[in-house]
């Protein structure tokens, strides 16, 4: 596997250059005698257009920079399998996302009731990393915003077909607050999402925090190339992760050996399939795959949570609402193309999507069975979600023009406008699992989510999209400008009672990509927790994760904010154990 020289040595070792892997090395690497690799599975992204060109992101799906992961056949899906892209480049997801900053409330992390972890020491982590830049029609929440990190944001000039949903929103019962999704503080109402977007580029992905403006000489990065495994040995202190094996580009193997620690960072469905080709998770697990057992820790790969979305698309025939017209309509996607190529402006340089909103649904619900008894069982001050009344149960955001995932490939071409309402279930009580297909490190992992197992998510899911549909066609902004759903045979538009809605959610609902919770942290006496609360794996020395899998509960929001408040957490922690 390769001698041990210095060449082949680091103080620390980060097992995947997504978000938060980015933001640990930039950190750490503030102590310019540390030695820093980065190993990412993917390219480097300084070449790849279509990361930087926010409009170009799902031109990275189903090639080289996507895991192409597909998830199992969903029983309460209709039986479909999902496309979980993920990115694969340096940067990760953070280079193919929707660039939403939507950090969930304060509850949500007090929830998790961990040391170093409460709503205002996380939301804190997220400032950090960031620096916002407002706009003249913008008012920003005071004292909400960071100022000095790498992650540039702002927010988003809406078209005209979202200041009218904004408008409907409003007349359905959500009030307007600006700047609500920074301060986490309103649970029901609409407002403007920030954006990882910046005068015609992508603000930051977590690639900017270790390249560019912010290179460092003592950071290391090894890209296309795999890690298989943490290699632990027993010493008189206990286990100690001390190398990593990996797989270069030609296929060669080579071991890198680390001086102080190693930080797993491969994200929701990667990092579990490191720990257990590592000999870390479910003994039986490992034992069908020919792994030996170095730490029986069963939580490895369970507790896999996402959001669900829905998306119910709408037609309009009044010309000017969506923004169709830049990339369906004739050659207007060729030139709006050269728009960015030569000035960074116009359409390509943010991501469509336009209003957002809210909203708890405890009075449209008082009165199902369902969720009365599921409310006789919960705990005091608990929605049967497991929520407060400070947390939403769905977010409403919506499509500026038609798109979304594969599937959506009807695209309103003869001068034709649609646009989505998507909703998106918040707290989902069905969990599912990532498990190995084989002790291959080139082997994607076997995804089983689980999606609507669970019938309290498919109450609240289809009546979140039921509520959706009120805004649209009854809302004061848009009601009496949709000519019907798009495309024709999807007649959504008409249905009035959730039982109607429950097919259609079934048929349609798919990822919003903010897979977490795999590899969860918790307390001594949680034995589903392989972390700590430092993201230290029980049971080694030496050996943590830093990436959305650490979640114990799913946030309501993005996930793409706590990865970088992850990443910011992780490195204090480090910092802290070396001072």
């Amino acid at each position: 596997m390769g001698s041990l020289d210095m060449a082949d040595t680091f103080d620390y070792i980060i097992a995947g250059g997504g978000t938060a892997g980015c933001v640990v090395a930039h950190r750490l690497a503030d102590d310019t005698n540390a030695k820093i690799l980065i190993v990412e599975a993917g390219a480097h992204n300084k070449d790849l257009e279509n990361v930087h060109m926010v409009g170009g992101w799902s031109k990275n799906f189903d090639g080289p920079e996507d895991w192409n992961i597909v998830s199992e056949p969903q029983p309460g899906a209709d039986d479909r399998q999902i496309k979980l892209s993920r990115g694969r480049f340096l940067g990760g997801s953070s280079g193919v996302n929707g660039t939403l900053c939507i950090r969930g409330c304060k509850q949500d992390y007090d929830d998790w009731d961990l040391s170093g972890w409460d709503g205002e020491q996380f939301f804190a982590a997220m400032r950090k990393a960031e620096t916002f830049h407002t706009k003249d029609w913008f008012t920003p929440a005071k004292g909400a915003h960071g100022t000095s990190g790498p992650l540039h944001n702002e927010p988003h000039d809406l078209a005209p077909i979202s200041n009218l949903i904004m408008e409907s929103f409003q007349s359905q019962g959500m009030p307007y607050n600006e700047d609500m999704f920074t301060t986490g503080e309103t649970p029901h109402g609409c407002g403007h999402a920030t954006r990882t977007h910046y005068k015609g580029l992508p603000g930051t992905t977590g690639a900017d925090f270790v390249t560019n403006d912010h290179h460092r000489d003592n950071i290391e990065i090894l890209v296309n190339t795999v890690v298989d495994k943490v290699n632990i040995r027993q010493t008189n202190d206990g286990l100690q992760a001390h190398s990593v094996d990996l797989i270069g580009p030609d296929g060669t193997w080579r071991t890198v050996h680390a001086q102080r620690e190693i930080i797993v960072s491969g994200g929701a469905y990667c990092t579990p399939t490191i720990l257990m080709r590592s000999g870390i998770g479910p003994a039986a697990e490992l034992k069908k795959h020919d792994v030996q057992t170095v730490v029986d820790a069963p939580g490895v790969g369970q507790n896999l949570l996402d959001h669900l979305i829905v998306f119910a698309f709408y037609e309009t025939e009044k010309e000017g609402l969506t923004t169709d017209y830049k990339v369906y309509h004739g050659n207007s996607l060729a030139t709006t193309y050269e728009q960015w190529k030569k000035e960074k402006t116009g359409f390509l340089t943010s991501f469509p999507f336009g209003a957002f909103a809210f909203a708890r649904l405890d009075d449209r619900l008082k009165d199902e069975p369902l969720w009365k008894e599921a409310q006789a069982q919960a705990a005091p001050g608990r929605d049967p979600m497991g929520l407060t009344k400070k947390q939403p149960n769905i977010e409403f955001f919506t499509t500026e023009c038609y798109g979304g995932p594969k599937q959506y490939d009807q695209f309103p071409v003869d001068n034709k406008h649609a646009f989505a309402m998507i909703t998106e279930l918040f707290s989902p009580r069905s969990k599912g699992t990532v498990t190995l297909r084989s002790k291959d490190p080139m082997d994607n992992p076997v995804v089983d989510p689980n999606w609507l197992s669970d019938p309290l998510d498919v109450l609240v899911l289809s009546e979140g999209v039921k509520l959706g549909n009120e805004v649209i066609m009854q809302g004061k902004g848009t009601s009496g400008i949709v000519k019907g759903a798009w495309p024709a045979d999807l007649t959504h538009h008409g249905y009035t009672t959730r039982e109607q809605w429950v097919p259609y959610v079934k048929q349609q609902a798919t990822t919003c990509y903010h897979a977490a919770g795999t590899c969860k942290m918790g307390k001594a006496d949680d034995k589903m927790a392989v972390l700590d609360e430092k993201l230290r794996v029980r049971g080694v020395k030496g050996l943590r994760v830093a990436d959305v899998s650490v979640m114990p509960t799913l946030h309501g929001g993005h996930t793409q904010m706590p990865a970088y408040g992850i990443g910011e957490r992780a490195a204090d922690f480090i910092k802290e154990a070396w001072a």
